[in-house]
């Protein structure tokens, strides 16, 4: 029997005495002694962020050309958004661990492709699902099977799941997939041999394996499988195994608050079209997924963020700087386009303008290294203006950024006025409520204030943006070569 010295293997219908029964298996599921913090909506809304436990997956979640994608997230962020509240990721791929980090109140949300279950629902409640997928077999074609015709092909596959009789099935550990073997082979009145993989092991690893004939079977939902056929070419998901199923996300049990208010949103958001844009992307893209898949800034296997990290490295070390924190603010410059130019004139990778260039004798801004150059020496003129007043590092790093996109004089405005209304201004969240009052004419308009006019939306969320981009490289691009502990802006829930 296939790997069987490395898997745990439950057997079932009687191949082995030391099977569980349906009821065992339910009764083990149920037996949990667990404490549920109680930490709900309002709670949230406080703290300012959702931390949603999610896998790095081609449809869940991944960095794309630096950029963070995926199904989930992007619903994700779109109810965040509505709600006015930071998302803060913690990549979780063993799904035990995950409802247990849920209900010691280590995440919020578990945003993964999660089928309702009544097991499930003993230990965790549910949104309303936001989408209904039948589980389908993934099994390989012949090895010749564009040389053969399609009758041919066929007949050798298993098209009736009472041929699952007596085969291998290899599933995710702790996944729904095992409970409808068990019920499955119920149904169809034989002994199908169900195999957990590891805990760590995610789903499409497992499709892998399929496609390279190391196993023969697994089952998924049929979604996620049409997603890897794009990838593997040799494998069939055409026959189902279940009827249609819920999928949602999971809450704690005493998050009442918090599943009405994200139930809310996605009744409405059925309502309209782009909840069902973010589907097709992901899903029904096939050229798409195709491209990704292959392209070494895809997060699941190509293992860089842009095509500049190697400068990126360079020029951090020089500030001291965790090289994705600076990867991050490349990103939301210019999306690592060195050719990108700002109405304003603005330049490059760092969107460096001439005249700053110029004061570091920096002459060609469209060339990668050069434009780097330019915006190193810049930001260390700005750290070397906050180093003597904000003692926090990561604090001082907001004041630096925000600096380097509104410019010093208007943050040091804000703090002035900060300072004058009896707020902290050595805190950026008192500071930058005063950076957004700086548009209002009470404001602008004040004798503290030299710089007059600003437009505060724009720092405040570019320190934003920078904050959650770079929390989202800590968990999906994992790098030992990191410089300096001080470019944390947020705690560990992001981590």
């Amino acid at each position: 029997m296939k790997y069987l010295e490395i898997f745990s293997i439950i057997l079932i219908a009687g191949i082995s005495s030391c099977k569980p029964s349906n009821t065992e298996f339910r009764n083990i599921s149920l037996s949990r002694d667990e404490n549920i913090v109680d930490f709900d909506y309002d709670e949230i809304h406080e703290r300012g962020y959702i931390i949603a436990l999610m896998d790095n997956s081609s449809t869940g979640l991944f960095l794309y050309k630096g950029e963070t994608m995926g199904y989930e997230y992007e619903l994700l962020k779109m109810f965040t958004d509505s709600m006015n509240i930071g998302l803060r990721i913690n990549v979780t791929t063993n799904l035990e661990e995950a409802f247990e980090k849920l209900n010691k109140g280590e995440g919020d949300i578990m945003a993964y492709n999660l089928t309702i279950t009544k097991e499930r629902k003993e230990r965790i409640s549910f949104s309303h699902y936001h989408n209904l997928v039948r589980l389908v077999l993934v099994q390989r074609k012949p090895e010749n099977w564009r040389q053969m015709k399609l009758h041919e092909i066929e007949a050798r596959l298993i098209r009736n799941p009472v041929d699952l009789i007596g085969k291998e099935v290899f599933v995710r550990y702790q996944s729904s997939y095992l409970n409808r073997l068990i019920n499955l082979s119920d149904e169809i009145g034989g002994e199908i041999i169900i195999i957990e993989d590891f805990p760590n092991v995610e789903t499409e690893e497992i499709i892998r394996k399929v496609s390279d004939g190391e196993i023969d079977f697994t089952v998924v939902e049929e979604d996620i499988g049409l997603v890897n056929t794009t990838y593997y070419g040799n494998l069939d998901i055409k026959t189902p195994v279940s009827f249609p199923q819920q999928i949602a996300w999971g809450m704690r049990k005493n998050a009442d608050s918090l599943r009405t208010v994200l139930n809310e949103w996605i009744l409405k958001m059925r309502k309209r079209p782009e909840y069902y844009v973010v589907y097709d992307k992901y899903f029904k893209s096939s050229k798409s997924s195709r491209i990704r898949k292959r392209s070494e800034y895809f997060s699941t296997g190509g293992g860089k963020i842009s095509p500049y990290d190697s400068l990126i490295k360079n020029a951090a070390t020089e500030l001291g700087w965790d090289w994705r924190m600076l990867a991050a603010q490349v990103y939301k410059e210019s999306k690592f386009d060195p050719d990108a130019k700002s109405w304003a004139g603005a330049i490059g990778l760092m969107q460096v303008l001439p005249v700053t260039a110029a004061e570091h004798n920096i002459k060609n801004l469209r060339d990668p290294a050069e434009n780097l150059r330019a915006a190193v020496l810049h930001i260390k003129w700005l750290q070397e203006r906050w180093d003597h007043i904000i003692d926090d590092e990561a604090e001082r790093l907001k004041f630096v950024l925000a600096s380097y996109n509104v410019g010093h004089g208007h943050v040091f405005d804000a703090r002035r006025l900060a300072k004058k209304y009896e707020a902290d201004p050595d805190s950026w969240d008192s500071v930058k409520e005063y950076l957004l009052k700086k548009s209002k004419p009470a404001y602008y308009n004040d004798e503290v204030v030299e710089f007059g006019y600003c437009r505060g939306m724009e720092p405040v969320d570019y320190v934003k943006i920078i904050e959650e981009t770079f929390n989202n490289y800590i968990v999906l691009h994992p790098d030992s070569d990191i410089t300096s502990d001080s470019t944390e802006l947020t705690g560990n829930g992001s981590r």
